[in-house]
């Protein structure tokens, strides 16, 4: 079923989708918190733009937690060579993963919404070094050696983890000095935190930007392919 035609072109124009939501919707985020902490803008308009930028933040969320079933997939209906329980293993990640997300969004604020979003983050790590040791398995029993290409994309999806999880750690300076501003109003040093918060993310942000349009080249160009 994976190497007919018709299923691969699905698979490749999903593969583009998820990578024009992700990055264009990772700018809509970012371009939306700029009137988010804006202490010219009123109140209203602040919070205005920041339920834009938490429901567009979804769906950069929901391509990257994809990303890996449509590029597992793909790279299977190529005749990349996968382990037996792999496929089953990457069918199943992105659904659940998009579910987790959905979740711990529906559930914010909440006891469930709590222990899901911790567990995300150290599922998050447990990604990056589970890429980065699948690859270098998979490269030293030559299964991924005829696609260097491929390698670099799963090396770059785990940095592309690691960038979101570094953004995790500095963003609660911004939802301080937002949590002023929603439950009584902004003050110099609310404002200071939202921007000085931002600014911390930004380097991480830009990482996020190059990442994916990099990967996105590099599946493009094939590389050493």
């Amino acid at each position: 079923m994976l190497e007919a035609p018709l299923v691969y072109g699905v698979l490749k124009f999903v593969h583009i989708l998820l990578f024009v939501y992700w990055l264009g919707g990772d700018a809509g985020v970012y371009y939306s918190s700029t009137f988010v902490v804006n202490p010219n803008l009123s109140r209203d308009a602040r919070l205005t733009a920041f339920r834009i930028f938490v429901e567009l933040d979804q769906l950069p969320r929901y391509c990257l937690a994809l990303m890996l079933t449509i590029g597992g997939l793909l790279a299977a209906s190529i005749g990349v060579p996968h382990l037996d329980w792999q496929l089953p293993f990457i069918i199943a990640l992105g659904p659940l993963w998009v579910m987790m997300v959905w979740a711990i969004h529906h559930y914010q604020g909440k006891p469930l919404g709590q222990r899901l979003a911790r567990f995300d983050f150290y599922f998050r790590c447990f990604m990056i070094v589970a890429l980065i040791a699948s690859v270098g398995y998979a490269w030293g029993d030559a299964r991924l050696t005829p696609y260097p290409w491929i390698a670099a994309k799963l090396l770059i999806f785990a940095a592309l983890i690691f960038c979101g999880l570094m953004i995790r750690l500095r963003i609660p300076r911004f939802v301080e000095g937002y949590t002023q501003l929603a439950t009584s109003r902004a003050t110099p040093q609310s404002d200071a935190d939202m921007i000085a918060g931002m600014q911390a993310c930004r380097p991480w942000v830009l990482a996020i930007w190059a990442g994916v349009a990099v990967s996105a080249l590099i599946g493009i160009l094939q590389p050493g392919g």
